[in-house]
């Protein structure tokens, strides 16, 4: 039994040594569904299973690319009308114990929502974004890979909100520029197109790797690198990534308004690259 908000009742099975509501002990992909065939699934089954191993969960010998593609197209035809959705797939630590659990063993849930459009599109109007200077991340491994320990994108997120913005920059602990709340960022000063490094802090993002290789394969100059606060205001475009909203311009930093010419290219570059 427990005490919700008030009221005694039934534990439901699915929190019971749900160590993810516990203790965030889990990790996640969120991945996106274009006419029923699912982006970029071989690189979102890999980082899920590199993220299990590093936060050293087992991994069961069913937990293959075809079982996990098998349960997520299942929900996806129940809840999708279109053929498109977002999923995410949340991978916990089942286990009795407090802060050391008693085993290792896993556990998952999907979750599936709807989305209209079968290609990326990029936002029109403002976009107004600034740094958030509170909290900063760890610029280590495991900051890398997608947990259930995202308080700090909570709260900026929350922050933004507060001061009429529509994202923040988040640094890391020396100061440098990792991401935004939901997404990678990039900048273009020059024609030339810059990426922090995954030594930054930055999520490894599945979109963030596929966009750099489709970039470099279609010619364009791109590089992962150390960048300051100062990059931002000397850039010329800054952009977005995340594989449910694909590529979102900003128009204003600060006292700095930014075009958007080469990420409207971009974006028509990445769509093309979905199939």
């Amino acid at each position: 039994m427990i005490n919700f908000n008030g009221k005694i009742t039934d534990q439901s099975d699915q929190l019971i040594n749900n160590r993810a509501f516990l203790y965030g002990d889990s990790v996640f992909e969120t991945l996106r569904i274009i006419d029923n065939k699912i982006v970029f699934w071989e690189d979102h089954y890999f980082r899920l299973m590199s993220s299990m191993r590093i936060i050293r969960l087992d991994i069961p010998d069913d937990y293959t690319p075809d079982f996990f593609e098998k349960n997520i197209l299942k929900l996806h035809k129940m809840v999708s009308k279109n053929g498109h959705s977002r999923i995410r797939i949340n991978v916990f630590r089942f286990s009795e114990g407090k802060y050391t659990p008693e085993n290792n063993k896993s556990s998952f849930m999907i979750f599936c929502d709807e989305i209209s459009s079968p290609e990326f599109k990029i936002n029109n109007g403002k976009y107004v974004v600034d740094l958030y200077k509170d909290y900063y991340l760890d610029n280590q491994l495991i900051s890398s890979i997608k947990t259930n320990n995202k308080i700090i994108n909570v709260v900026a997120s929350i922050y933004a909100k507060e001061n009429g913005l529509n994202n923040c920059v988040l640094l890391n602990k020396d100061k440098m520029v990792a991401e935004f709340i939901n997404s990678n960022i990039f900048i273009i000063k020059n024609d030339q197109i810059f990426t922090p490094t995954i030594k930054s802090g930055c999520l490894n993002g599945v979109l963030r790797s596929n966009l750099i290789n489709i970039l470099k394969k279609s010619s364009y100059s791109i590089s992962e690198k150390d960048i300051s606060t100062f990059d931002l205001t000397q850039s010329d475009e800054v952009f977005g990534t995340n594989v449910t909203q694909g590529l979102f311009c900003v128009t204003n930093y600060r006292n700095k308004i930014y075009s958007n010419n080469q990420s409207q290219q971009i974006i028509k570059l990445l769509n093309n690259n979905l199939s």
